[in-house]
């Protein structure tokens, strides 16, 4: 198995000759037993894949906002224990509806996860059964891999009673590999989830060095950040017409300080006015919350400028999806 996923979108930067040196060193001390493989999350979109990602590695690697499909690119999560290292793949929610390119990408780069992973995490959420989650489940089938259904936010059922008819109802609908009640948001079930999961990935030496915990850079995850507070922030006002793009992100030599500029694109001269909020208040307010979870994410003091422009219905515009960074058609 290829030691990263075949991701049409992913171009990862060259690594550090230190870091190979790193997995190296690892992998040659790993024991005979030792297990590492790639576990896809995945579901319909907002059942709480990336805040169960986040979860598992107790750090936050994926976004997270009420709204469906914040998740758009597919992102690593790396857990690594004495007796596995588990690559997790945080994917798009997988979801029937083509509107717009875009919605085809986040498609392509999920179903792109199956065909890579070693074991499929299939989350969906507690008492509910849409016609998207069958969707997903029919496509999950066909890798041929283990499935694991994790039914998530058991934490809001009541009574309890409610919970195991249903989960005897879903367990019908595949041969299940395990099925385990969660929360991702209060961490109930999680422990005993990476033992298990070990259980299905091959034998191999580890991929990547111990202390590294996702394949993002901090330039993508700078962004991210950036949208999921305008995310945040907007609700139902805007709905999915915006991204993010990095033009600067260096540091200042004298300062110290990390120097960020950030421009916000929204597909309609209308949107613009909605991002910038009343005499600048509402992007103000994103530049500060967003600054100070990157000074935290970074170590470092964080400058960071942000402007918002117009391009028309870029999320269906090939150029454009390929210029912010997606894979186009």
């Amino acid at each position: 198995m290829n030691e990263r996923p075949n991701d049409p979108e992913y171009q990862p930067e060259a690594e550090p000759a230190e870091d190979q040196d790193a997995v190296e060193q690892v992998a040659a001390a790993a024991p005979e037993d030792y297990r590492c493989g790639f576990a896809a999350i995945v579901g319909r979109p907002n059942v709480g894949k990336s805040t169960l990602l986040n979860a598992l590695l107790r750090r936050k690697v994926s976004i997270v906002s009420p709204k469906p499909q914040t998740t758009r690119h597919r992102i690593l999560g790396i857990l690594t224990r004495p007796d596995a290292q588990i690559v997790f793949v945080d994917t798009p929610g997988i979801h029937i509806t083509e509107r717009r390119m875009m919605n085809r990408y986040m498609n392509r780069a999920a179903l792109a996860s199956l065909s890579d992973a070693d074991v499929d995490l299939f989350v969906i959420d507690a008492l509910t059964w849409t016609n998207e989650d069958q969707h997903v489940l029919d496509r999950i089938k066909e890798s041929g891999h283990p499935i694991i259904l994790l039914v998530n936010k058991v934490d809001k059922v009541h009574p309890k009673e409610r919970l195991l008819p249903y989960m005897a109802e879903v367990t019908k609908k595949a041969n299940f590999a395990a099925v385990v009640p969660i929360a991702g948001m209060k961490r109930i079930n999680l422990d005993q989830l990476p033992a298990l999961i070990a259980k299905y990935l091959p034998l191999s030496p580890p991929h990547f060095p111990q202390e590294q915990v996702t394949d993002r850079s901090d330039r993508f995850q700078t962004a991210e950040i950036i949208r999921e507070k305008l995310t945040w922030r907007l609700r139902q006002e805007l709905p999915y017409g915006l991204t993010v793009e990095i033009e600067r992100f260096e540091e200042d030599e004298e300062s110290g300080m990390l120097v960020i500029n950030a421009v916000i694109w929204v597909e309609r001269t209308g949107q613009k006015a909605i991002v910038i909020g009343e005499k600048g208040e509402g992007l103000k307010n994103v530049g500060r919350a967003a600054r100070l979870e990157l000074s935290k994410l970074l170590g470092k003091r964080v400058h960071l400028e942000l402007w918002v422009k117009v391009k028309e219905n870029w999320s269906d515009s090939e150029a454009a999806l390929r210029q912010f960074g997606f894979q186009s058609e």
